[in-house]
């Protein structure tokens, strides 16, 4: 049987064709603008390091500062070199890498899971509410001797230290987050149905899960803190225990390089997290 209907032009017009080169043409544009502005700003950045570096070394030398407290950069490479050469740096970076993934990890489950035991039972919520900021607005350091002396001095009083710092922070930021959800749509997921138990499985969570990957974020330097204190505190391997021991033999050229250790590692595991929220929440629009 025939077609009777006539065929459509589904081809562009000139002026669709014009539109739509222009737009790519915008677009490519708009990335170059980007590129270098990103180029600029690397550049800028690291301008700024080695101008930096520069002057501390020429002050260092040149006695502007006093080289027995503040060194300068050829010393701390020169004691960095040699300490990874000897091998004797390593069981401290371990050691501390360590405990500050587990507190990291740690910390952020358990802060979740408490900020969900919160949100399913409103009442405890009410009642445990005043206890998390008195706990929160608590000096983490005072807290350490109770560890060190009811868990014993060594790896667990130090996780222990770093749960203080990173526990009751996520807890509270995860929990809000639980709160700020729509009504709305809290209201429309119940109308079709849905208990409790699937209101968080399909709604809270799922809303929440940007805030959640973004605290990882911000655990990345709770962590790093709480480690460091314990370690202050007790340890006898560590990044930490490195500082304390430099500072008690006056030999801040060690104290400053274990410094810069931290700082490197530190900026690794946080580029690492970065990567993992980025590729987490790429199809996410909520910030």
């Amino acid at each position: 049987m025939p077609n009777k209907w006539p065929k459509k032009n589904i081809s562009l017009s000139g002026i669709q064709e014009d539109r739509v080169s222009d737009m790519k043409e915008l677009h490519t544009q708009y990335k170059q603008k980007a590129r270098r502005l990103t180029a600029a700003v690397g550049t800028t950045q690291a301008a700024i390091l080695l101008l930096f570096i520069a002057l501390w070394e020429a002050a260092g030398r040149q006695r502007w500062i006093d080289p027995l407290l503040f060194s300068y950069p050829t010393k701390l490479i020169k004691q960095l070199w040699s300490s990874m050469a000897d091998g004797s740096i390593w069981p401290h970076i371990g050691m501390t890498v360590s405990e500050t993934i587990i507190g990291f990890l740690l910390g952020t489950l358990v802060g979740t899971a408490i900020a969900a035991l919160l949100w399913w039972f409103p009442f405890l919520s009410r009642v445990l509410d005043p206890y998390l900021v008195v706990l929160n607005s608590l000096p983490k350091v005072a807290l350490g001797p109770l560890f060190i002396v009811s868990l014993g001095p060594g790896f667990t009083s130090i996780v222990a230290v770093t749960l203080s710092v990173t526990v009751i922070i996520t807890t509270i930021n995860i929990y809000n987050r639980f709160r700020e959800i729509d009504a709305g749509y809290i209201k429309v997921v119940r109308l079709f149905g849905a208990n409790r138990a699937q209101l968080f499985r399909l709604v809270i969570l799922p809303a929440s899960f940007p805030v959640i990957i973004s605290a990882l974020k911000v655990n990345v330097g709770l962590a790093w803190i709480g480690v460091i204190v314990g370690e202050f505190l007790v340890a006898k391997l560590g990044l930490g225990y490195l500082m304390i021991y430099g500072f008690q033999v006056f030999n801040f050229t060690l104290v400053l390089s274990t410094l810069i250790v931290i700082a490197v590692v530190a900026t690794i595991m946080y580029q690492l997290v970065s990567i993992l929220e980025r590729k987490l929440t790429s199809g996410w629009r909520e910030r």
